[in-house]
Protein backbone atom coordinates (compact mmCIF):
# COMPACT_ATOMS: atom_id res chain seq x y z
CA UNK A 1 0.00 0.00 0.00
CA UNK A 2 1.03 3.49 -0.70
CA UNK A 3 2.28 5.07 2.48
CA UNK A 4 0.65 8.51 1.01
CA UNK A 5 -2.39 6.97 0.59
CA UNK A 6 -5.12 9.24 2.04
CA UNK A 7 -7.50 6.58 3.16
CA UNK A 8 -3.83 4.93 5.33
CA UNK A 9 -3.44 8.49 6.29
CA UNK A 10 -7.23 8.97 7.99
CA UNK A 11 -6.71 5.46 9.05
CA UNK A 12 -3.58 6.37 11.19
CA UNK A 13 -5.41 9.78 11.91
CA UNK A 14 -8.26 7.96 14.35
CA UNK A 15 -5.90 6.03 16.23
CA UNK A 16 -5.44 7.19 19.88
CA UNK A 17 -1.92 7.96 20.83
CA UNK A 18 0.13 6.02 23.12
CA UNK A 19 0.91 8.98 25.15
CA UNK A 20 -0.89 11.95 26.51
CA UNK A 21 1.23 15.11 27.01
CA UNK A 22 1.00 16.49 30.38
CA UNK A 23 -1.60 19.09 31.47
CA UNK A 24 0.14 21.39 33.83
CA UNK A 25 -1.28 21.34 37.46
CA UNK A 26 -1.91 24.44 38.94
CA UNK A 27 -3.45 24.00 42.69
CA UNK A 28 -5.25 26.91 44.35
CA UNK A 29 -4.67 27.72 47.39
CA UNK A 30 -7.26 26.86 50.38
CA UNK A 31 -7.10 26.71 54.25
CA UNK A 32 -8.35 24.31 56.46
CA UNK A 33 -7.41 21.51 59.25
CA UNK A 34 -5.84 19.09 56.59
CA UNK A 35 -3.98 22.28 55.03
CA UNK A 36 -2.72 23.33 58.33
CA UNK A 37 -1.65 19.91 59.15
CA UNK A 38 0.28 19.59 55.92
CA UNK A 39 1.99 23.00 56.96
CA UNK A 40 2.61 21.29 60.04
CA UNK A 41 4.33 18.21 58.26
CA UNK A 42 6.63 20.52 55.97
CA UNK A 43 7.80 22.34 58.85
CA UNK A 44 9.13 19.65 60.92
CA UNK A 45 10.38 17.69 58.01
CA UNK A 46 12.29 20.50 56.58
CA UNK A 47 13.73 21.73 60.05
CA UNK A 48 14.83 17.95 60.44
CA UNK A 49 16.45 17.56 57.23
CA UNK A 50 18.12 20.83 57.37
CA UNK A 51 18.93 21.00 61.13
CA UNK A 52 20.42 17.53 61.79
CA UNK A 53 23.37 18.43 60.75
CA UNK A 54 24.18 21.02 63.17
CA UNK A 55 23.27 19.54 66.44
CA UNK A 56 26.29 19.07 68.46
CA UNK A 57 26.67 15.96 71.13
CA UNK A 58 29.59 15.84 73.24
CA UNK A 59 31.03 11.77 73.37
CA UNK A 60 34.47 12.67 74.88
CA UNK A 61 37.93 13.75 73.44
CA UNK A 62 38.00 10.91 70.91
CA UNK A 63 34.98 11.30 69.18
CA UNK A 64 33.20 13.18 66.83
CA UNK A 65 30.81 16.00 68.39
CA UNK A 66 27.64 15.81 65.36
CA UNK A 67 24.61 13.85 67.12
CA UNK A 68 24.38 12.01 63.09
CA UNK A 69 27.06 11.37 61.51
CA UNK A 70 27.70 8.89 58.83
CA UNK A 71 31.49 8.43 59.00
CA UNK A 72 32.69 6.93 55.71
CA UNK A 73 35.96 7.25 56.18
CA UNK A 74 35.82 5.23 59.78
CA UNK A 75 32.88 2.96 58.74
CA UNK A 76 31.04 3.85 61.81
CA UNK A 77 27.16 5.41 62.05
CA UNK A 78 26.42 7.98 64.98
CA UNK A 79 23.29 8.86 65.94
CA UNK A 80 23.51 10.80 69.09
CA UNK A 81 24.24 8.07 71.87
CA UNK A 82 24.28 5.56 69.42
CA UNK A 83 26.95 4.16 67.48
CA UNK A 84 27.09 1.71 65.14
CA UNK A 85 29.62 -0.19 63.20
CA UNK A 86 30.06 -2.05 60.16
CA UNK A 87 29.78 -5.72 61.42
CA UNK A 88 26.45 -4.30 63.10
CA UNK A 89 24.69 -3.59 60.26
CA UNK A 90 22.05 -5.49 61.71
CA UNK A 91 20.78 -2.66 63.26
CA UNK A 92 20.77 -0.83 60.55
CA UNK A 93 18.72 -3.60 58.31
CA UNK A 94 16.47 -3.74 60.95
CA UNK A 95 15.45 -0.51 61.36
CA UNK A 96 14.61 -0.65 57.73
CA UNK A 97 12.56 -3.34 57.93
CA UNK A 98 10.83 -1.43 60.75
CA UNK A 99 10.78 1.47 57.99
CA UNK A 100 8.40 -0.90 56.15
CA UNK A 101 7.01 -2.28 57.77
CA UNK A 102 5.69 0.99 59.99
CA UNK A 103 4.62 2.48 55.90
CA UNK A 104 2.42 -1.10 55.67
CA UNK A 105 0.80 -0.33 58.88
CA UNK A 106 0.08 3.48 58.07
CA UNK A 107 -0.97 2.32 54.53
CA UNK A 108 -3.38 0.08 56.00
CA UNK A 109 -5.28 2.30 58.57
CA UNK A 110 -5.55 5.49 56.12
CA UNK A 111 -4.07 4.79 52.63
CA UNK A 112 -1.47 6.96 51.25
CA UNK A 113 -0.68 9.30 54.30
CA UNK A 114 2.87 8.87 53.87
CA UNK A 115 2.64 10.24 50.27
CA UNK A 116 -0.13 12.61 51.18
CA UNK A 117 1.97 14.68 53.86
CA UNK A 118 5.50 13.48 54.66
CA UNK A 119 7.36 11.89 51.45
CA UNK A 120 10.16 14.27 50.29
CA UNK A 121 8.79 14.38 46.69
CA UNK A 122 5.60 15.78 48.23
CA UNK A 123 7.28 17.86 50.89
CA UNK A 124 9.75 19.58 48.24
CA UNK A 125 6.58 19.83 45.49
CA UNK A 126 4.50 21.36 48.46
CA UNK A 127 7.16 24.01 48.69
CA UNK A 128 7.82 25.08 45.19
CA UNK A 129 4.20 25.16 44.67
CA UNK A 130 4.21 28.16 47.61
CA UNK A 131 6.83 30.03 45.55
CA UNK A 132 4.50 29.88 43.06
CA UNK A 133 2.11 31.28 44.32
CA UNK A 134 4.11 33.89 45.79
CA UNK A 135 6.08 34.98 42.31
CA UNK A 136 2.77 34.36 40.35
CA UNK A 137 0.02 34.49 42.05
CA UNK A 138 -3.11 31.82 42.83
CA UNK A 139 -3.76 29.72 40.58
CA UNK A 140 -6.22 31.85 37.95
CA UNK A 141 -2.86 34.28 37.67
CA UNK A 142 -0.70 31.17 37.22
CA UNK A 143 -3.22 30.29 34.46
CA UNK A 144 -3.16 33.65 32.78
CA UNK A 145 0.22 33.63 33.22
CA UNK A 146 1.29 30.47 31.48
CA UNK A 147 -1.14 31.19 28.36
CA UNK A 148 0.51 34.52 27.97
CA UNK A 149 2.88 35.33 25.45
CA UNK A 150 6.78 35.68 26.43
CA UNK A 151 7.49 38.94 27.06
CA UNK A 152 9.90 40.61 29.83
CA UNK A 153 7.49 40.57 32.20
CA UNK A 154 7.17 36.52 31.74
CA UNK A 155 10.49 36.23 31.39
CA UNK A 156 11.80 38.49 34.45
CA UNK A 157 8.99 36.41 36.87
CA UNK A 158 10.40 32.85 35.68
CA UNK A 159 14.05 33.83 36.02
CA UNK A 160 12.83 35.13 39.61
CA UNK A 161 11.01 31.79 40.28
CA UNK A 162 13.34 29.62 38.84
CA UNK A 163 15.85 31.28 40.63
CA UNK A 164 14.46 30.56 43.97
CA UNK A 165 13.75 26.75 42.85
CA UNK A 166 17.40 26.42 42.05
CA UNK A 167 18.22 28.26 45.82
CA UNK A 168 16.28 25.42 47.73
CA UNK A 169 17.54 22.93 45.17
CA UNK A 170 20.38 23.82 46.28
CA UNK A 171 20.49 24.06 49.56
CA UNK A 172 18.94 20.58 49.87
CA UNK A 173 21.94 19.07 47.91
CA UNK A 174 24.01 20.67 50.10
CA UNK A 175 22.57 20.09 53.40
CA UNK A 176 23.00 16.34 52.10
CA UNK A 177 26.40 16.16 52.67
CA UNK A 178 26.82 17.40 55.66
CA UNK A 179 25.21 14.41 57.09
CA UNK A 180 29.00 12.48 55.99
CA UNK A 181 31.34 14.85 57.67
CA UNK A 182 31.95 17.33 60.04
CA UNK A 183 29.32 20.09 59.02
CA UNK A 184 31.43 23.52 60.28
CA UNK A 185 34.42 22.08 58.71
CA UNK A 186 32.66 20.28 55.53
CA UNK A 187 30.92 23.89 55.11
CA UNK A 188 34.44 26.25 55.12
CA UNK A 189 36.15 23.79 52.62
CA UNK A 190 33.30 23.39 50.18
CA UNK A 191 33.36 27.35 50.03
CA UNK A 192 36.78 27.65 50.27
CA UNK A 193 37.22 25.28 47.38
CA UNK A 194 39.28 22.14 49.09
CA UNK A 195 37.10 19.77 49.63
CA UNK A 196 36.54 16.41 48.17
CA UNK A 197 35.50 16.23 44.51
CA UNK A 198 32.94 14.12 45.36
CA UNK A 199 30.78 16.34 48.02
CA UNK A 200 30.48 18.92 44.64
CA UNK A 201 29.24 16.54 42.67
CA UNK A 202 26.65 14.96 45.02
CA UNK A 203 25.79 18.41 45.92
CA UNK A 204 25.31 19.27 42.26
CA UNK A 205 23.17 15.58 41.64
CA UNK A 206 21.01 16.45 43.92
CA UNK A 207 20.35 19.85 43.36
CA UNK A 208 19.21 19.12 39.95
CA UNK A 209 17.44 16.05 40.64
CA UNK A 210 15.47 18.62 43.37
CA UNK A 211 15.03 21.22 40.80
CA UNK A 212 13.51 19.01 38.58
CA UNK A 213 11.24 16.76 40.34
CA UNK A 214 10.03 19.51 42.72
CA UNK A 215 9.88 22.65 40.39
CA UNK A 216 8.77 20.98 36.85
CA UNK A 217 7.92 16.86 37.36
CA UNK A 218 6.16 17.00 40.43
CA UNK A 219 2.94 14.75 40.19
CA UNK A 220 4.35 12.84 37.32
CA UNK A 221 7.00 11.67 39.71
CA UNK A 222 3.68 10.71 42.26
CA UNK A 223 1.79 9.12 39.37
CA UNK A 224 4.83 7.60 37.03
CA UNK A 225 7.90 6.88 38.28
CA UNK A 226 7.05 6.14 41.76
CA UNK A 227 6.32 1.82 42.82
CA UNK A 228 4.17 2.63 46.04
CA UNK A 229 0.77 3.59 44.42
CA UNK A 230 1.10 0.30 42.84
CA UNK A 231 2.30 -1.82 45.67
CA UNK A 232 -0.33 -0.11 47.95
CA UNK A 233 -3.38 -1.84 46.58
CA UNK A 234 -2.39 -5.09 48.54
CA UNK A 235 -2.15 -3.07 51.95
CA UNK A 236 -5.43 -1.51 51.77
CA UNK A 237 -9.09 -3.58 52.47
CA UNK A 238 -12.36 -2.22 53.20
CA UNK A 239 -11.88 -1.08 56.42
CA UNK A 240 -8.84 1.33 55.68
CA UNK A 241 -9.51 5.25 55.68
CA UNK A 242 -9.69 6.69 52.49
CA UNK A 243 -10.41 9.96 51.04
CA UNK A 244 -13.64 9.17 49.50
CA UNK A 245 -16.56 11.64 47.54
CA UNK A 246 -20.18 10.16 48.88
CA UNK A 247 -22.05 9.75 45.56
CA UNK A 248 -24.72 8.43 47.21
CA UNK A 249 -25.15 11.94 48.67
CA UNK A 250 -23.69 14.58 45.77
CA UNK A 251 -25.34 12.87 42.81
CA UNK A 252 -26.84 14.06 40.80
CA UNK A 253 -24.86 17.32 40.60
CA UNK A 254 -25.74 20.67 40.07
CA UNK A 255 -25.01 24.53 41.07
CA UNK A 256 -27.13 26.35 43.73
CA UNK A 257 -29.67 27.75 40.39
CA UNK A 258 -30.03 24.88 38.77
CA UNK A 259 -30.80 23.21 41.95
CA UNK A 260 -33.65 25.86 41.66
CA UNK A 261 -35.19 25.11 38.68
CA UNK A 262 -34.70 21.04 38.81
CA UNK A 263 -37.91 18.87 38.81
CA UNK A 264 -36.33 16.30 41.24
CA UNK A 265 -33.95 17.09 43.91
CA UNK A 266 -30.50 17.08 43.37
CA UNK A 267 -27.64 15.83 45.27
CA UNK A 268 -25.38 18.40 47.57
CA UNK A 269 -22.48 18.67 45.08
CA UNK A 270 -22.96 21.84 43.46
CA UNK A 271 -20.27 21.07 40.84
CA UNK A 272 -18.32 23.86 42.15
CA UNK A 273 -14.51 22.21 41.14
CA UNK A 274 -13.18 23.34 43.75
CA UNK A 275 -12.02 19.92 45.19
CA UNK A 276 -10.33 19.60 41.92
CA UNK A 277 -8.60 23.22 42.00
CA UNK A 278 -7.02 22.45 44.90
CA UNK A 279 -5.68 19.29 44.30
CA UNK A 280 -1.25 18.85 43.94
CA UNK A 281 -2.00 15.90 41.00
CA UNK A 282 -5.10 17.70 39.49
CA UNK A 283 -7.35 14.23 39.69
CA UNK A 284 -10.72 14.49 40.47
CA UNK A 285 -11.86 12.92 43.56
CA UNK A 286 -15.37 12.41 42.46
CA UNK A 287 -14.19 9.68 39.85
CA UNK A 288 -13.55 7.28 42.99
CA UNK A 289 -9.95 5.67 43.68
CA UNK A 290 -7.29 6.56 41.45
CA UNK A 291 -3.63 6.40 41.45
CA UNK A 292 -3.05 10.15 41.36
CA UNK A 293 -4.54 10.49 44.41
CA UNK A 294 -2.03 10.94 47.52
CA UNK A 295 -4.52 11.57 50.07
CA UNK A 296 -3.37 14.65 51.67
CA UNK A 297 -7.23 15.48 51.78
CA UNK A 298 -7.06 19.12 50.52
CA UNK A 299 -10.34 18.06 48.18
CA UNK A 300 -11.78 17.83 52.03
CA UNK A 301 -10.93 21.38 53.14
CA UNK A 302 -12.12 22.93 49.76
CA UNK A 303 -15.60 20.70 49.83
CA UNK A 304 -16.47 21.73 53.74
CA UNK A 305 -16.08 24.85 53.16
CA UNK A 306 -18.20 25.22 50.05
CA UNK A 307 -20.72 23.14 52.18
CA UNK A 308 -20.48 25.86 54.72
CA UNK A 309 -20.97 28.51 51.86
CA UNK A 310 -24.18 26.89 51.07
CA UNK A 311 -25.49 25.81 54.15
CA UNK A 312 -25.05 21.92 53.82
CA UNK A 313 -23.87 19.53 56.14
CA UNK A 314 -20.05 18.75 56.07
CA UNK A 315 -18.45 15.23 54.96
CA UNK A 316 -19.56 14.99 51.18
CA UNK A 317 -15.68 14.40 50.90
CA UNK A 318 -14.49 12.88 54.12
CA UNK A 319 -11.67 10.11 55.22
CA UNK A 320 -14.10 7.25 54.74
CA UNK A 321 -13.78 2.96 54.79
CA UNK A 322 -15.89 1.55 52.19
CA UNK A 323 -17.45 -0.38 54.85
CA UNK A 324 -18.66 2.61 56.79
CA UNK A 325 -19.54 4.51 53.18
CA UNK A 326 -21.92 1.59 52.79
CA UNK A 327 -23.05 1.95 56.42
CA UNK A 328 -23.56 6.05 55.51
CA UNK A 329 -25.60 4.86 52.57
CA UNK A 330 -28.05 2.52 54.07
CA UNK A 331 -28.74 4.91 56.56
CA UNK A 332 -26.53 3.51 59.43
CA UNK A 333 -24.09 4.43 62.22
CA UNK A 334 -20.33 4.10 61.14
CA UNK A 335 -17.58 1.80 63.12
CA UNK A 336 -16.08 3.96 65.84
CA UNK A 337 -12.70 5.08 64.46
CA UNK A 338 -10.62 3.09 67.11
CA UNK A 339 -11.94 -0.21 66.22
CA UNK A 340 -11.32 0.78 62.47
CA UNK A 341 -7.64 1.48 63.53
CA UNK A 342 -7.07 -0.77 65.69
CA UNK A 343 -8.48 -4.29 63.97
CA UNK A 344 -6.46 -7.25 63.70
CA UNK A 345 -4.65 -7.06 60.44
CA UNK A 346 -3.26 -3.03 61.93
CA UNK A 347 -2.79 -5.17 65.08
CA UNK A 348 -0.85 -7.96 63.51
CA UNK A 349 1.68 -5.28 61.87
CA UNK A 350 2.34 -2.85 65.11
CA UNK A 351 2.92 -6.68 66.69
CA UNK A 352 5.59 -6.92 64.11
CA UNK A 353 6.67 -3.66 64.34
CA UNK A 354 7.15 -3.18 68.02
CA UNK A 355 8.91 -7.08 68.32
CA UNK A 356 11.44 -5.79 65.90
CA UNK A 357 12.25 -2.79 67.99
CA UNK A 358 12.49 -4.14 71.46
CA UNK A 359 14.67 -6.82 69.81
CA UNK A 360 17.09 -4.46 68.41
CA UNK A 361 16.50 -2.19 71.78
CA UNK A 362 17.27 -5.37 73.26
CA UNK A 363 20.37 -6.69 71.47
CA UNK A 364 21.53 -2.92 71.71
CA UNK A 365 22.01 -3.19 75.22
CA UNK A 366 23.45 -6.63 75.32
CA UNK A 367 26.53 -5.93 72.91
CA UNK A 368 29.86 -5.62 74.27
CA UNK A 369 31.65 -2.72 73.13
CA UNK A 370 34.99 -4.93 71.94
CA UNK A 371 35.84 -8.04 69.61
CA UNK A 372 38.45 -10.42 68.83
CA UNK A 373 39.18 -12.59 65.90
CA UNK A 374 42.22 -14.36 65.28
CA UNK A 375 43.69 -15.29 61.61
CA UNK A 376 46.04 -18.17 62.37
CA UNK A 377 49.03 -18.27 59.50
CA UNK A 378 48.93 -20.66 56.75
CA UNK A 379 52.55 -20.89 55.18
CA UNK A 380 53.84 -22.12 57.51
CA UNK A 381 51.73 -23.59 59.62
CA UNK A 382 54.36 -24.06 62.49
CA UNK A 383 57.84 -23.51 62.78
CA UNK A 384 60.30 -25.89 65.17
CA UNK A 385 62.50 -23.67 66.86
CA UNK A 386 66.19 -25.12 68.00
CA UNK A 387 64.97 -25.89 71.54
CA UNK A 388 62.38 -27.90 70.11
CA UNK A 389 59.75 -26.35 70.72
CA UNK A 390 57.01 -25.53 68.31
CA UNK A 391 55.35 -22.37 67.58
CA UNK A 392 52.40 -20.94 65.57
CA UNK A 393 51.87 -17.48 64.23
CA UNK A 394 48.39 -15.49 64.23
CA UNK A 395 46.85 -12.08 63.52
CA UNK A 396 45.03 -10.73 66.62
CA UNK A 397 42.79 -8.20 65.82
CA UNK A 398 41.36 -6.01 68.75
CA UNK A 399 38.64 -3.74 68.00
CA UNK A 400 37.47 -1.08 70.40
CA UNK A 401 34.20 0.48 69.95
CA UNK A 402 34.18 2.96 72.49
CA UNK A 403 35.28 6.22 72.27
CA UNK A 404 38.02 6.34 74.62
CA UNK A 405 41.53 4.04 74.86
CA UNK A 406 41.09 1.31 76.35
CA UNK A 407 43.48 -1.61 77.83
CA UNK A 408 42.81 -5.41 76.32
CA UNK A 409 44.35 -8.01 78.72
CA UNK A 410 44.68 -11.50 75.79
CA UNK A 411 44.58 -14.61 77.91
CA UNK A 412 45.87 -18.17 76.45
CA UNK A 413 43.24 -21.16 77.61
CA UNK A 414 43.22 -24.69 75.87
CA UNK A 415 47.22 -24.98 76.15
CA UNK A 416 48.00 -26.52 79.49
CA UNK A 417 52.17 -25.59 78.70
CA UNK A 418 52.02 -22.77 76.23
CA UNK A 419 53.06 -19.44 76.18
CA UNK A 420 52.17 -16.46 74.00
CA UNK A 421 54.52 -13.36 72.86
CA UNK A 422 53.96 -10.33 70.30
CA UNK A 423 56.31 -8.93 67.88
CA UNK A 424 57.29 -6.27 70.36
CA UNK A 425 58.50 -8.93 72.82
CA UNK A 426 61.21 -11.68 72.63
CA UNK A 427 60.08 -15.03 73.13
CA UNK A 428 61.93 -15.67 75.99
CA UNK A 429 59.11 -13.06 77.99
CA UNK A 430 56.38 -15.38 76.82
CA UNK A 431 53.79 -15.99 79.11
CA UNK A 432 50.18 -16.89 79.57
CA UNK A 433 48.56 -13.08 79.48
CA UNK A 434 48.91 -9.85 77.44
CA UNK A 435 47.95 -6.31 77.77
CA UNK A 436 47.59 -4.18 74.55
CA UNK A 437 46.65 -0.72 74.62
CA UNK A 438 44.06 -0.35 71.76
CA UNK A 439 43.17 3.36 70.77
CA UNK A 440 39.25 5.02 70.48
CA UNK A 441 37.41 3.49 67.65
CA UNK A 442 39.96 1.09 65.97
CA UNK A 443 40.21 -2.39 65.19
CA UNK A 444 44.21 -2.87 65.96
CA UNK A 445 46.02 -5.68 64.15
CA UNK A 446 48.49 -7.38 66.41
CA UNK A 447 51.05 -10.44 65.72
CA UNK A 448 50.64 -13.30 68.15
CA UNK A 449 52.66 -16.36 68.71
CA UNK A 450 52.21 -18.84 70.66
CA UNK A 451 54.24 -21.94 71.96
CA UNK A 452 54.57 -24.85 73.51
CA UNK A 453 57.17 -27.07 74.24
CA UNK A 454 58.54 -30.15 72.79
CA UNK A 455 56.55 -33.16 72.54
CA UNK A 456 53.84 -31.39 74.73
CA UNK A 457 50.73 -31.63 72.22
CA UNK A 458 48.93 -33.65 69.78
CA UNK A 459 49.32 -32.67 66.56
CA UNK A 460 46.34 -30.32 66.28
CA UNK A 461 44.06 -28.98 69.31
CA UNK A 462 41.95 -25.69 70.00
CA UNK A 463 43.71 -22.81 70.96
CA UNK A 464 41.46 -19.91 72.68
CA UNK A 465 42.19 -16.51 73.04
CA UNK A 466 40.23 -14.66 75.43
CA UNK A 467 40.25 -10.54 75.60
CA UNK A 468 38.79 -8.94 78.46
CA UNK A 469 38.69 -5.42 79.96
CA UNK A 470 38.80 -3.89 83.39
CA UNK A 471 34.81 -3.06 83.06
CA UNK A 472 34.14 -6.97 82.25
CA UNK A 473 33.80 -6.95 79.28
CA UNK A 474 34.44 -10.27 77.47
CA UNK A 475 35.05 -11.75 74.10
CA UNK A 476 36.61 -15.17 73.05
CA UNK A 477 37.88 -16.47 69.81
CA UNK A 478 38.79 -20.08 69.04
CA UNK A 479 41.46 -20.95 66.39
CA UNK A 480 43.54 -24.28 65.89
CA UNK A 481 47.23 -25.02 66.85
CA UNK A 482 49.35 -27.10 64.74
CA UNK A 483 52.55 -29.40 66.13
CA UNK A 484 55.25 -30.62 64.14
CA UNK A 485 54.57 -33.86 65.98
CA UNK A 486 50.96 -34.00 63.93
CA UNK A 487 53.18 -33.68 61.37
CA UNK A 488 55.47 -36.98 61.81
CA UNK A 489 58.19 -34.88 62.79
Amino acid sequence: MNAHDPKMSADHSNEIGMYEKRKAVFPKATDGAFRRFKWLVMAVCLAIYWGTPWIRWDRGPYAPDQAVLIDMANRRFFMFNIEIWPHEFYFVAGLLIMAGIGLFLVTSVVGRAWCGYACPQTVWTDLFQHVDRLIDGDRNAQLRLQKAPWGPAKIARRALKWGIYLGISFATGGAWIFYFADAPTLQTEFWTGTAAPIAYATTFVLTMTTFIFGGFMREQVCIYMCPWPRIQTAMLDEKSLLVTYKDWRGEPRGSVKSALKAATPLGDCIDCLQCVAVCPTGIDIREGPQIGCITCALCIDACDKAMADVGRPRGLIDYCTLDDAEREKRGETSVPILKTVFRPRTLVYLGVWSGIGLALLFALGQRERMDISIAKDRNPEYVTLSDGSVRNAYTLKLRNMESRPRTFRIELRGLDNGTIYTDEMDSTAARRQLTVEVPSDTTKPVRVYALVPRGSAPAEFALVLVATDKEGGTDISETTFTTAQGNGQ
